[in-house]
């Protein structure tokens, strides 16, 4: 059985975890992150573009918010604190675009013709779910700038790492919060050559267990 259980908070954004044995796409991790609340309860929506916009507000100019991860949600939130004219923010009174990719049969990051205007040539702030590897997140800094973009910011509410593609990582949370946090190369995970079986698999839409 999986146990999710509440670690720690910062501010009003709960932090959801379960410890064990569990296989991505790309590695083998020891915790798996839950953000399913984050990304589709309103409420923890709003604390987590809260959070974030503390980064861009008055620094970053962003005419469209790439979501990741099914962030939709906080991606609509945070494009509405970027652009409330009560703060002091670059993007007071611009509309923000908030648009989701689309993949191709090789899993490549593809964009339709009606929405590549809102990638090319626009100054895009990437925002995850949570950046473990960074392998999702390069492979989006190559798409934006194969369709003529400028990313300007990587943000998400977990990072394990502090940059991708010379980007800083913008996060909640961080592995100083989750400090024993791991991630393997599946052919060199210990758990695996212990014997141990893994858990669930897990991705953006949650987890299946095995």
């Amino acid at each position: 059985m999986i146990q999710i259980t509440n670690l720690t908070r910062q501010g009003s954004v709960p932090l959801r975890v379960a410890r064990g044995h569990f296989a991505t796409n790309h590695s083998h991790i020891n915790y798996y992150i839950d953000i399913t609340y984050q990304k589709t309860r309103l409420s923890e929506a709003k604390a987590v573009a809260k959070r974030l916009v503390t980064y861009f507000k008055s620094s970053t100019l962003v005419d469209t918010i790439l979501c990741l991860d099914g962030t939709a949600v906080i991606g609509t939130c945070l494009a509405d604190e970027l652009t409330n004219s009560g703060f002091r923010s670059i993007n007071t009174h611009n509309t923000i675009y908030v648009v989701e990719p689309e993949y191709n049969a090789n899993s490549q990051m593809i964009f339709r013709d009606n929405i590549q205007p809102m990638i090319s040539g626009k100054h895009v702030l990437v925002l995850m779910a949570s950046v473990t590897t960074g392998f999702t997140a390069k492979r989006s800094i190559e798409a934006i700038d194969y369709y003529g973009g400028e990313v300007v910011g990587i943000s998400s509410l977990y990072s394990a790492v502090e940059e991708v593609g010379g980007h800083p990582v913008r996060s909640v949370y961080s592995v100083n919060d989750l400090p024993d946090y791991a991630s393997y190369d599946y052919r060199e995970c210990p758990y695996c050559k212990a014997g141990q079986k893994i858990d669930a698999l897990v991705n953006s839409f949650g987890y299946s267990k095995l």
